[in-house]
Order: structure tokens, then C-alpha cells, then sequence
């Protein structure tokens, strides 16, 4: 039976196509689906513009997937399961999960249906995946899957030294050494001993006056007498032993 497809029919026709069936697959699937209609028959002329509106888009549509097929195909993902002995896994990896991690990767939603997997994966590793995005336009992709316990190591930070200056935070070291020698006064740099507080002037003078004050100057006739009165007494010793 010769027919006009009204739609995409996988791995059997596309919208617009006149093709050759079997009689029992138009009468019970094709035509109660409205996938398809006689060619002969009227109701091919009044879909016939339906068709052309619908090819048009339909190849809108191809120019799509085929950027998105050169988009994804050779991509990698990574998927993390529970893996036991052998590296079979306790679950498994279904289309599902493969589509959602491929629509993340490319950025734009993905049909778990375009995703062609026989049966989910249950073994460790990297598998092949054929993604079927329109007729005849497809992409492979590799599905990676590893353990869930394999955890990358992350390298450790640096403590910060709690005795480095806030005010050098963030400055390279050779600009922070000039500013902290531009800070340092000049008695900072040289040694303790070698500083020495002098006395202010006003000071000076009033310890002058206070010591003069306390110990009066000896006059010249007072330094004179003692010695005069020391020898007079000498001599009276001398006369009191001869008498």
C-alpha cells in the first residue's frame, strides 16, 4: 500500500515521504495513529499544504540537531555510582540519568528517548553512547563511570602567619620594607645605649642654683684660717710636753 507519512516515523519515513507499506501496518498502526494517509486518495490533496508548512519547520529543525550533533559528539561525561567487586555497580545507570547530565554538559534539555541505550549500565568504566537527536542525525558520546568513593584531593591552603603586620597585608615585599624603614625615626636605628635624653637648658640652670643654694662657697679668708689654726694648736702640744 502506497502512503504520505503526516509525521517522522523512526527508522521508517519522515514527514512528506511517499513510501510502500504493508497493508496490515497502514490499517493498524499508520493510519488509526494519523501518521499517514493513501496517496491516492483525496485526503492526500487537502494535507498537502499542512505538509509543506510542516517540511519547512522540519528542516529548520535538522539545521538544529545537526549543530547540536557536532555540539556533543566526542563530548565526555562523568557519572558517579556505588561500585562493588569487579567493578560491577550495585544499581545501574539508566538513560535517564544519561540525559541529564548530557543536558547540563551541552546547556539545552535532552530527551532521555534520544538517548540509545539497549539496557542500562552495570559495569564500571567508559562505554559509548549514541545519542539520536532526528532522523538520520546523530551524535556518540563517552559515559565515564566511576566510584563514588574516588574523591579527588584537594591541595591545602596555607595558613596564614599570625605574626605578618596588617598593615603590610596585600603589599609587595619590597615596598613593605621601605615603608617600614621610612617609618623608623632616627633614634629608633641607633643603638639603646648610645641615646642619651639631654636635659633642656632651664633645667640645667635651676640644679646649678639649688646646689649653690645648699653648700654656700667658701671664702678665701675662711680657707686661710684653718690652716692658721691648725698650726697654733700644734704648737700648744708641743709646749704643754716640754713643761
Amino acid at each position: 500500500m502506497k502512503v504520505i507519512f503526516l509525521e517522522d516515523v523512526p527508522r521508517v519515513a519522515r514527514v512528506g515521504q511517499t513510501k510502500v507499506v504493508a497493508d496490515g501496518y497502514a490499517r493498524n498502526f499508520l493510519f488509526p495513529r494519523k501518521l499517514a494517509v493513501l496517496a491516492d486518495s483525496q485526503a492526500a490533496a487537502a494535507v498537502d499544504a499542512r505538509l509543506q508548512k510542516k517540511v519547512k519547520l522540519r528542516e529548520l529543525e535538522d539545521a538544529a540537531m545537526t549543530e547540536l550533533a557536532n555540539k556533543i559528539s566526542g563530548l565526555q561525561i562523568t557519572l558517579k555510582a556505588k561500585v562493588g567487586e569487579n567493578d560491577k555497580l550495585y544499581g545501574s545507570i539508566t538513560a535517564a540519568d544519561i540525559a541529564d547530565a548530557l543536558s547540563k554538559a551541552a546547556g539545552r534539555e535532552i530527551d532521555k528517548r534520544k538517548i540509545e541505550l539497549p539496557e542500562p549500565i552495570k559495569q564500571a568504566g567508559a562505554h559509548d553512547v549514541v545519542i539520536s537527536l532526528a532522523h538520520e542525525i546523530s551524535a556518540v558520546i563517552k559515559v565515564n563511570v566511576i566510584s563514588e568513593e574516588a574523591v579527588e584531593e584537594k591541595p591545602e591552603k596555607k595558613a596564614a602567619k599570625p605574626e605578618a603586620k596588617k598593615e603590610t597585608a596585600g603589599v609587595k615585599p619590597e615596598k613593605a620594607a621601605k615603608k617600614e624603614k621610612k617609618q623608623k625615626s632616627p633614634e629608633e636605628e641607633k643603638p639603646a645605649e648610645a641615646v642619651k635624653e639631654e636635659e633642656p637648658p632651664r633645667e640645667k640652670k635651676a640644679k646649678k642654683a639649688k646646689a649653690e643654694a645648699v653648700e654656700p662657697p667658701v671664702s678665701e679668708e675662711k680657707k686661710e684660717k684653718k690652716p692658721r689654726a691648725k698650726a697654733k694648736k700644734a704648737a700648744a702640744v708641743e709646749e704643754t710636753k716640754e713643761s
